[in-house]
């Protein structure tokens, strides 16, 4: 999971090398981390959210082949 959200992060900022990526595994449920730098914040949450729903969307429906619960959280 850590890999598709990384790899969409990068095609959207403008400073890819700053983008990291942190998984937190559990036994039912995964928290991937999502830490951009500070200007390219409004690029990953988007207007209203939009760009940052549409990511966790995503990543949801490629964690069900998995069977696991998934979680992105944006860090500042």
């Amino acid at each position: 999971m850590g890999e598709l959200v990384e790899k969409i992060a990068k095609s959207l900022v403008d400073n890819p090398d700053e983008v990291v990526v942190n998984e937190i595994e559990g036994t039912q449920s995964v928290i991937v981390e999502l830490k951009v730098a500070q200007e390219d914040m409004g690029k990953v949450i988007g207007k209203q959210g939009r760009i940052a729903k549409a990511i966790r969307t995503l990543v949801k429906a490629a964690a069900i082949k998995e069977k696991k619960k998934v979680s992105v959280e944006i860090i500042q």
